[in-house]
């Protein structure tokens, strides 16, 4: 009998799915856990996620909103908790994703990061600079609104820098996206945001123009990889018009 996953893969896969991972705190306080343990079980189901799409679902692109600029504002102790869950995570992971050919890249403002941590990350990007079997995308002090207005200064440094009148800047899509954190990133065709909450939450608003969206109501650390292939089955089942008309529209 032909599984679920199965059909997915012949059915075509989406070229890349990004998923904001909402629910660890829920998940914590529904069990009588500290926050930080919810966190710890965030981690875990990050990395279950990564080993499978990597292994066995064969998709090429998958990014994780782990930490927006917006999160600064949580208690200190929660945010170093976190800070130190990122940095064990990758300096943990970082020999098995050279070996199974796993490119790790981050979108957001890693100037911004404490030093120790910016440090593994750079390392960490620059060790699997070569690997391209999976591509894994990591939000990191990431902001959209920052990330385009960001976009929108360096677009005009280069121009004074170049000697280009600013009457004559051509200010476009192309031109901004030149200047995004990460402007070969193809755009996500899925967006997934577990725990049931329906917002983007300062994430991708450039990049998800035309992307699916999905509001499970599974909790972050529950979230399974069949749950992941249930969301690619029904991703598959729209009809994607960016902007047009559809077969019934005619």
């Amino acid at each position: 009998m032909t599984t679920q996953l199965e059909r997915v893969k012949e059915a075509g896969l989406p070229t890349h799915v990004a998923l904001i991972m909402d629910g660890n705190g829920r998940w914590a306080r529904a069990r009588g856990l500290p926050r930080t343990a919810g966190h710890q079980a965030g981690a875990q189901a990050a990395e279950r996620l990564i080993r499978f799409v990597g292994e066995r679902l064969g998709l090429r692109y998958i990014t994780l909103y782990a930490f927006s600029t917006e999160n600064w504002n949580r208690p200190a102790d929660e945010v170093d908790y976190l800070m130190d869950l990122l940095q064990q995570f990758i300096e943990d992971k970082l020999d098995e994703f050279v070996e199974r050919g796993v490119r790790l890249l981050v979108t957001g403002d890693v100037d911004g990061l404490p030093a120790r941590v910016a440090a593994t990350v750079r390392d960490a990007v620059r060790r699997t600079a070569a690997c391209d079997r999976l591509h894994v995308t990591i939000a990191l002090n990431y902001g959209s609104r920052q990330e385009i207005a960001r976009a929108c200064r360096r677009l005009v440094m280069e121009a004074t820098e170049s000697g280009v009148d600013l009457d004559d800047l051509v200010i476009d899509e192309m031109a901004i996206g030149r200047h995004l954190y990460l402007p070969d990133l193809p755009e996500p065709d899925l967006i997934v945001r577990t725990s049931g909450e329906m917002r983007l939450s300062n994430f991708f608003l450039w990049q998800s123009a035309y992307a699916e969206f999905l509001f499970p109501d599974t909790l972050w650390p529950d979230f399974t990889p069949a749950e992941f292939v249930g969301a690619i089955a029904e991703y598959q089942r729209r009809e994607r018009r960016f902007g047009g008309v559809g077969e019934g529209d005619e």
